[in-house]
């Protein structure tokens, strides 16, 4: 790994921080996971009782001494949850202190503070128009450095092609666990939804936070303005106002849409604004998952 600069070591230091005073305020179990608990490791005996299942009954023993034994099991996790994280141009994009980029750093180092801090597995994939770099997921504490660090250093990719890279990703993830797409998926919606179907295919739970700007949604601005497409570099000089209802109808439209292919494809879509308190978020959304909402 390539070392860090003192910027970027700085970023590091307040990274960790943040990610830990997230989480350590309301460590809830992040996932409802059907995953969890499958994988289990030999811990000792016990004596068998008469009704019980003969799944588990120790036969080596009961060939040896006549009694039969059960034998008894740790579970542990096999949870491995895979945070993939899109940081083409567009994800550069903020009204306000912070852009989509920022909080969707912040988002993936809560996360994988979160999973591994339950000693569950976590990695991180991100991706532009292409795969750039892949942390496949462990379960160790110091891990989350190496993964912080790969977010430190992340810069903006020259465009987005969700459909290849995540499709890539999903024949690259061999056994099923959970995926944590943070984008703001801002490509063709049939592309996108391609791209879950895919994952779905292969029995993975997904969840999505798909991050905006509320300029993005309410195109409130107030004067002649120049847009410049992030990753085209195309402009175009518009008056906001002339086109606001428009705009506002189709963006609700995208929202709708991806939201009810979501649901039909059993997968968790959560809009997500880069403006909204991070600690709060995840709170809230935690609660929501805990609940079955």
């Amino acid at each position: 790994m390539p070392l860090l600069d003192d910027k970027q070591l700085a970023q590091l230091s307040r990274m960790q921080l943040s990610a830990r005073q997230i989480v350590e305020g309301f460590l809830i179990g992040l996932h409802k996971s059907p995953y969890h608990g499958f994988s289990v490791e030999f811990a000792d005996h016990r004596q068998y009782n008469p009704g019980e299942s003969l799944k588990n009954v120790d036969w080596k023993i009961v060939a040896r001494t006549g009694r039969y034994y059960v034998k008894r099991y740790e579970e542990e996790t096999n949870l491995k949850c895979h945070i993939l994280l899109d940081h083409s141009k567009s994800m550069y994009y903020g009204s306000g202190q912070e852009n989509k980029m920022d909080f969707a750093k912040k988002l993936a180092a809560a996360l994988a503070w979160l999973m591994i801090a339950q000693k569950d597995a976590a990695g991180l994939y991100t991706f532009h128009d292409k795969i750039s770099s892949v942390l496949p997921p462990r379960a160790i504490k110091t891990y989350s450095a190496q993964i912080f660090a790969q977010l430190v250093k992340l810069e903006a990719g020259e465009g987005t092609d969700i459909l290849k890279a995540l499709h890539q990703i999903a024949e690259s993830i061999k056994k099923r666990g959970l995926i944590v797409l943070i984008s703001d998926l801002l490509d063709d919606p049939e592309r996108i939804l391609q791209t879950f179907k895919h994952f779905r295919n292969h029995k993975h739970e997904l969840i999505v936070f798909h991050i905006y700007d509320p300029q993005e949604q309410q195109l409130n601005y107030k004067r002649e303005t120049e847009f410049v497409d992030s990753e085209s570099g195309e402009k175009i000089s518009v008056n906001p106002w002339q086109i606001r209802a428009q705009y506002q109808g189709l963006y609700s439209d995208f929202y709708r849409n991806l939201k009810e292919a979501c649901h039909q494809l059993e997968v968790e879509y959560n809009p997500v604004s880069c403006h909204e308190d991070i600690g709060n978020m995840l709170l809230k959304y935690m609660i929501k998952r805990k609940s079955g909402l």
